[in-house]
């Protein structure tokens, strides 16, 4: 863990443990830092380290641990009044964290590896299912006045969390959502009283729903949780509460089954009230938010031309506009009067800045991969648009080779996006990063055909029912087109590949293309869909 200052002064490291550290959390008064290590242990029994919540104070010392669950902690949250952390492990529904440890190390003790499967999912993306569940829990926290810890066994063990209570009881779901989800799925109620998460509790419907609703839940587990949203059969998940704590928001999809639909902005009445949906005429699909300390703003970052811009949206009239265009902003939080936001682009890791809530200053706050940076060779990238099919505009970004000289010739390594309703946009990702090929010598191109995201959910739909029509016009003229702009790509020389949708993209190509390419990469690209139907999640 890491501390600046937000004017960017007073970088330093934090924890130094060899052991991961993340998650942390501002305590409400600021004067400690909760978050998760990998650092406990060994437990109770000889049990390995795990993942347990710690704390620490802003200018050091020693960290103390505060949990010691039987199983590992994830997505820690601190409550507003101080005097609950939420935190989740994967139980059995209905058992307990000891409970659920138990019958873990009585099957690992069997002879029969075998495994009976009576629904799906078999396997969740790269995970063999065996039951268990992410459950939240809720634990209240000691009165821990001015100390922490020191090292001492006996304040220590004073110190300690209580064990957490399963607040989600018998409930076959997860909170957060598998894979990908994270704690901005679950936020505590302003009273302090309860807990408001996302979930999918749809029995054996599971691998075909996309019904994940908001519960409510009190923090004593004294009753089950309440379903908030029963009446959408789509998407509603990130909820926040308004700074008075009269207004929950959250995000919303209205199409049933439909991975790829636009999520809204809804405000909800606290606690029971009517729902509106706010800026129904933006046409891009938030995917986190956060309010201003007034509550009359609403902050989202949403996929746009490209980016993964930061906009500002009035709650009165649902006007949005943009606050940070360039780049990808991977997380952010508002204060009085500036956002502090991460940002990464295509040419650059994230780093830390931030802005006005006005725009109309932006500063730097942190540079640790300068070096780094400085040390790569690395290309130059440009954003460029063409007529794609049925002559609509289509975006593309051009990485140039590294030592760009415009009187070579250079290779082109034509890449293609997966999902197929994603984007190859402008950010620094640790998987098909261009500047891979750059680096090789190669200029990299990437164009966001129709089905993309980040261009209006009318052009991601578009996709639906035509994966080899309108993708593969954009593919072809947009290959053209950046040949045509950039007289030093050579024309002879492309290879295309893709991954997922991309790769069944590179295997269409090969029959409906089959020519153009010097070489075809197919890296998990389906090649019978009705196949694909039963052996995928």
């Amino acid at each position: 863990l890491w501390l600046v200052s937000t004017d960017g002064t007073g970088l330093r490291r934090l924890t130094s443990h060899p052991e991961t550290d993340s998650n942390p959390r501002w305590s409400p008064d600021g004067k400690s830092l909760w978050f998760l290590s990998s650092r406990s242990g060994p437990g109770p029994e000889g049990r390995c380290a795990s993942s347990q919540v710690w704390r620490i104070t802003p200018d050091g010392g020693e960290a103390q641990q505060m949990t010691e669950e039987p199983l590992d902690v994830g997505n820690l949250l601190v409550s507003p009044d101080g005097a609950h952390i939420a935190y989740t492990m994967e139980v059995f529904p209905g058992c307990s964290a000891a409970e659920t440890k138990a019958r873990l190390d009585e099957s690992a003790g069997s002879k029969a590896s075998g495994r009976v499967y009576e629904r799906v999912f078999v396997r969740h993306w790269d995970t063999w299912e065996d039951g268990r569940r992410s459950h939240l829990f809720v634990a209240k926290i000691p009165d821990l006045g001015e100390s922490v810890g020191g090292g001492h066994p006996a304040a220590a063990a004073q110190s300690m969390c209580l064990p957490g209570t399963d607040v989600m009881g018998k409930m076959d779901a997860d909170t957060p959502s598998t894979p990908w989800g994270g704690p901005e799925e679950i936020t505590f109620t302003p009273d302090g009283k309860g807990i408001v998460f996302a979930a999918r509790d749809v029995g054996r419907e599971e691998a075909w729903s996309t019904d994940f609703d908001l519960y409510y839940a009190p923090l004593d587990g004294s009753s089950s949780p309440n379903c908030l949203t029963e009446d959408n059969e789509a998407w509603d998940t990130h909820p926040v509460f308004s700074p008075d704590g009269g207004t929950l928001a959250y995000l919303a999809m209205s199409r049933p089954g439909y991975e790829a639909d636009r999520f809204r902005i809804m405000l909800r009445d606290w606690p029971g009230g009517q729902n509106r949906v706010l800026a129904e005429g933006w046409d891009r699909s938030p995917s986190a938010i956060a309010w201003s300390p007034d509550g009359k703003q609403i902050f989202a970052v949403a996929q746009n031309t490209g980016q993964d811009s930061l906009f500002v949206i009035d709650v009165k009239d649902g006007r949005a506009r943009t606050l940070v265009k360039e780049g990808t902003v991977h997380a952010f939080d508002v204060g009085s009067d500036r956002v502090v936001y991460a940002l990464s682009n295509l040419h650059c890791p994230a780093e830390l800045y931030c802005v006005s809530t006005d725009g109309r200053s932006v500063r730097q706050l942190t540079n640790i991969n300068a070096r780094k940076v400085a040390a790569a060779r690395m290309g130059q990238y440009e954003q460029l648009s063409f007529l794609g099919w049925n002559d609509e505009t289509v975006f593309a970004y051009v990485v140039k080779p590294v030592d760009f000289d415009p009187a070579k010739k250079y290779p082109v390594a034509f890449l293609i996006h997966g999902g197929p309703q994603g984007s190859f946009g402008n950010v620094f990702h640790f998987r098909w990063n261009p500047q891979t090929y750059a680096g090789a010598g190669y200029a990299a191109v990437m164009v966001d055909f129709h089905g993309s995201t980040g261009y209006g959910q009318a052009f991601s739909d578009s996709i639906r029912g035509d994966w080899g029509g309108k993708p593969l016009v954009d593919l072809q003229k947009g290959l053209a087109a950046a040949l045509d702009r950039y007289p030093w790509m050579d024309g002879d020389r492309v290879g295309a590949l893709g991954a997922s949708y991309g790769g069944y993209m590179v295997n269409w190509i090969s029959g409906q293309w089959p020519d153009r390419f010097r070489c075809l990469v197919n890296h998990d690209g389906n090649l019978d869909e009705r196949v694909a139907y039963f052996d995928t999640d």
